[in-house]
């Protein structure tokens, strides 16, 4: 059976080379609307900016806030982003902690917390309460005052001390005389005083001034040996310038060997 050629028709043919010219226009316009995009490098975007570091935080307390002297108080601190505590008067210590003190005088404790974000203070104050010693009573006082100027009341507790022939040194009854009158110049800090050293009238002048002295500063010691100030005393000696009796005789001689005691206004 013989075979003939298939033509199709032209107008088939036409349709068909359109619509290959269509498919092929649009896939050059889909072609050309991806444009080639490279991947951005991070390093051509410049440094990043870093996060801030946080500053650090602090707090300090005391309990409790006011005690009596010899009385103990707990320090209570807490920090945040510190690499380092320290409290005054006591050292570098944890960034969290608690620790008892017994401070002697009103105190205002002070703590310093830094790290890597700076530096932050904390204080708190203890006050420490000092008991005082009682005042007198009005009466003595007005009493001492009185006594202080009486040169009566003076004579009465701060007697004269004597001394034995060519000598210096406190007889037994010497020592007991200034301890008295120790006691009452204690007892009397605002009084002042003055003790002049005596001599009798025998002996070269220029001997009995040097004995003189000798005796009022014998007198003098055995006060500040008890508890007198040395600053309250002044000492002069008048050696044989002075008599206090002018009788040849022995008794009379033992009056005028003397430190006496005289106020010093």
């Amino acid at each position: 059976m013989k075979h003939t050629p298939h033509f199709q028709p032209r107008s088939i043919q036409t349709r068909t080379g359109r619509a290959a010219l269509l498919l092929a226009v649009a896939l050059t316009a889909i072609t050309g609307c991806h444009k080639n995009t490279n991947p951005v490098n991070p390093a051509s975007l410049g440094p990043t900016a870093a996060s801030p570091t946080p500053a650090p935080t602090a707090s300090l307390t005391a309990d409790p806030l006011a005690i009596d002297l010899g009385q103990s108080v707990v320090l209570n601190w807490r920090t945040t982003d510190a690499t380092a505590v320290s409290i005054d008067g006591i050292g570098k210590v944890n960034p969290n902690g608690t620790q008892t003190v017994s401070p002697s005088t009103s105190t205002n404790f002070h703590l310093a917390a830094t790290g890597d974000g700076g530096t932050v203070e904390a204080n708190v104050r203890v006050t420490v309460r000092v008991p005082r010693a009682p005042e007198p009573p009005v009466d003595s006082v007005n009493s001492a005052n009185a006594d202080m100027g009486s040169e009566e009341v003076f004579h009465q507790n701060v007697a004269d001390i004597f001394f034995d022939y060519d000598s210096y040194e406190l007889r037994p009854e010497g020592q007991t005389s200034a301890g008295r009158a120790a006691a009452y110049l204690t007892a009397h800090p605002d009084i002042r005083i003055v003790i002049g050293g005596y001599c009798d009238d025998r002996g070269s002048a220029e001997y009995n001034l040097a004995l003189g002295e000798s005796r009022a500063k014998s007198a003098e010691t055995a006060l500040v040996t008890a508890g007198v100030n040395a600053s309250r005393i002044r000492i002069v000696s008048y050696g044989k310038e002075k008599q206090f009796c002018t009788e040849e005789d022995e008794s009379c001689w033992q009056q005028n060997r003397r430190a006496q005691f005289s106020l010093d206004r």
